[in-house]
């Protein structure tokens, strides 16, 4: 009996039946995915989970997310993703995800009480600075009109980068993967983020093929005119 693939996509009778181009192409995606390669196996499958849900992917964010747990993804790995999401595509995506961990992981996390973290004069400003090089101007424009609004986007970029249990290497790509697959021109920002981290061009193509899974070719296309952009 045929073994089922990694792919409800790969296992449709009716697209091996008039679209073989198409599966053997796909399958080549699927193995630069679901193998060990400049990114662990276990990662790349979390980003397909997080862009898939960002799509409103249910059933496969449902089905990589459990595949990462079973190619030995961590809970605080895991849970990283609602970290990011909660930034870059706000309350709903973190929320959502969030459901779908608890939903694979089984744990439940102790009363925690509301953290309260200070902002020193001029620390947003140099925060930005270090990591952009120059004051991009919407954040400029934030500083000046909304000084608290600058605090919390510093504080939720911060946290982003360099808060999450993944490391900020991999927090970067994560975000190359969520960006790309929705075509974002942001791409390059983290693109750029993540090199300095210690990425290298082949973990950033590879965090392109997880968005790739969710959002087709034009994910590739999109993400790798960003890369000729660094």
């Amino acid at each position: 009996m045929e073994t089922k693939s990694m792919s409800p996509l790969l296992d449709s009778n009716v697209l091996r039946k008039i679209a073989p181009y198409t599966l053997a192409g796909y399958s080549r995606w699927r193995q630069i995915v679901n193998k060990d390669g400049a990114i662990p196996a276990r990662i790349k499958a979390l980003y397909v989970a997080v862009a898939a849900n960002t799509k409103g992917y249910r059933e496969m964010a449902e089905r990589e997310l459990a595949r990462a747990h079973q190619l030995g993804l961590t809970y605080e790995e895991a849970s990283s993703a609602g970290i990011i999401l909660s930034s870059c595509r706000g309350e709903g995506a973190a929320l959502r995800f969030l459901a779908l961990l608890d939903a694979e992981y089984q744990v439940v996390p102790a009363a925690a009480a509301m953290p309260v973290i200070d902002v020193e004069a001029g620390q947003v400003e140099q925060n930005f600075l270090n990591y952009f090089g120059a004051m991009p101007p919407p954040l400029g424009k934030l500083i000046d009109l909304l000084p608290v609004g600058s605090e919390a986007y510093y504080l939720m970029r911060e946290g982003t980068i360099n808060g999450t249990p993944l490391g900020a290497k991999y927090s970067e790509l994560m975000l190359v993967t969520i960006l790309a697959a929705d075509y974002s021109d942001w791409t390059n920002v983290h693109m750029k983020g993540a090199k300095t981290a210690g990425a290298t061009d082949t973990e950033i193509a590879e965090s392109l093929v997880c968005a790739v899974l969710t959002s087709g070719l034009s994910a590739w296309v999109v993400g790798a005119t960003e890369m000729d952009k660094m």
